[in-house]
């Protein structure tokens, strides 16, 4: 029987805790940014077209971010990029918060200040399974998840009413001041560590070998990616609330319960992740977590009332919140570490692209045959291409396990002695055999 890990475990760990803290301080002020931004081009332009302009450029650097930038978490001391990536955010946020400041210049700092970000998430990420050992990773995976949807969901409720007391600029200082602490929680709580190509823990040629290149020639590493891309199609519901709670004859209020329902279903999928000790069968659920993902979006097809459609959006984002946790921990581990922040990077990356065209397409199809429609289009999309990852899956998994036993064959080891850093799906020992003599 395996050590059994919960939040309360994960958070007992001072650098997790560290961490944990500086982004969710982070998170808050981003949410929080984002609606002052909103308020403030619409007050300056009363065009919706430039506000939503503003707010998707939050998002539209994140690709070229996570292709750029994202390997500055293998080349330099990831504690080194997650406090000079704070720093610089604390300077572009504060710079947004200039009064009279022109369009032109405020769309280059959004733009910039996301794209600082990307390095901070690949840090972050790379240096967490470093921070938590064995099982204890996929259950801080699953901490963050549940406190970043949580800080989020709480971020565009309260910016509302926080603008209502204080300016828009004053709330861009606030956010950048969220920046400054973020950098000090790192700076007291992370200890330093050298850059993974300098600690001779990876031969000379995994450490030259680029992220995509090192995802082009491992078709199980490449299917991960195209799960954790996957997983950003189920935001669509939430590009299109407005005009779907309009539809359904509701105010504002039914908008706000709508846009609450995914962060609550990722929050929950989150904690029944948390408790859902084996790991092997966490694996073998991906698949079906993903294609049930996209069928509960399938029923608002039929136009369904307030309460089930704000069911079926919460439904798709815990399945979606579930299945993301463990591909994410399963991608980690199959990374060699001098290239997990770029890897991780590049599918953080594409999560967000993904959400972000997903949202875009979700639109321009609900104008030709409803939103309704178009959400339930996104759900057969979704659980299409979770069968096609599926089977894309099985094929791979196959050829790593026929080229490994070829290999053992030849060389006359045990299976169990390849710690194959390319394959997904040859993980390490139960961490929990490791992990008894801590209980």
């Amino acid at each position: 029987m395996s050590s059994r890990y919960g939040f309360r475990d994960v958070l007992a760990v001072a650098e997790f805790r560290a961490l944990w803290s500086a982004e969710v301080v982070s998170v808050c002020g981003d949410q929080l940014a984002r609606v002052a931004l909103s308020v403030m081009v619409y007050e300056r332009t009363s065009s919706a077209a430039l506000t939503a302009l503003t707010y998707a450029l939050t998002f539209v650097s994140a690709l070229l971010g996570g292709v750029v930038l994202s390997g500055l978490a293998d080349r330099f001391p990831r504690r080194t990029v997650l406090i000079t990536s704070d720093l610089i955010r604390a300077v572009l946020a504060g710079s947004l918060a200039l009064p009279g400041l022109p369009l032109a210049a405020l769309w280059a700092m959004v733009f910039t200040l996301a794209l600082a970000g990307t390095p901070f998430k690949a840090a972050q990420l790379a240096l967490l399974p470093e921070v938590l050992e064995g099982e204890r990773y996929p259950v801080g995976l699953a901490l963050r998840t549940v406190s970043t949807q949580l800080a989020q969901l709480a971020g565009f409720a309260a910016g509302g009413t926080v603008l209502l007391v204080i300016s828009a600029e004053t709330a861009l200082g606030v956010n950048a001041a969220t920046f400054v602490l973020s950098a000090l929680i790192v700076v007291w709580g992370v200890r330093s560590r050298p850059a993974t190509h300098r600690r001779g823990t990876e031969p000379a040629s995994e450490n030259r070998t680029s992220a995509a290149r090192l995802l082009s020639r491992d078709p199980q590493l490449l299917v991960l990616v195209g799960l954790v891309m996957l997983a950003g199609l189920t935001v669509a519901p939430e590009g299109v609330a407005a005009p779907y709670a309009a539809g359904l004859g509701g105010s504002t209020v039914a908008v706000g319960i709508l846009l609450a329902a995914d962060p609550l279903g990722s929050a929950l999928g989150a904690w029944i992740f948390s408790h859902w000790q084996s790991a092997n069968a966490r694996t073998a659920a991906i698949v079906p977590l993903a294609i049930g993902s996209g069928v509960a979006l399938v029923p608002c097809f039929t136009r369904p009332g307030l309460v089930m459609s704000a069911l079926l959006w919460a439904l798709s984002g815990a399945l979606t919140t579930t299945f993301l946790i463990q591909v994410q921990a399963l991608l980690t581990r199959s990374v060699p570490d001098a290239r997990r922040g770029a890897v991780i990077g590049l599918a953080s990356a594409g999560l967000q692209t993904s959400q972000g065209l997903v949202v875009l397409a979700t639109g321009l199809v609900g104008e030709q045959i409803g939103v309704y429609r178009a959400v339930g289009v996104v759900g057969i999309a979704t659980a299409g291409l979770a069968t096609v990852l599926g089977v894309a899956w099985r094929r791979a998994r196959l050829r790593g396990r026929s080229f490994e036993d070829e290999h053992d064959a030849c060389h006359g080891i045990s299976t169990a002695k390849i710690t194959g850093h390319g394959s997904a799906f040859r993980i390490p020992p139960p961490p929990g055999r490791h992990a008894r003599r801590t209980r």
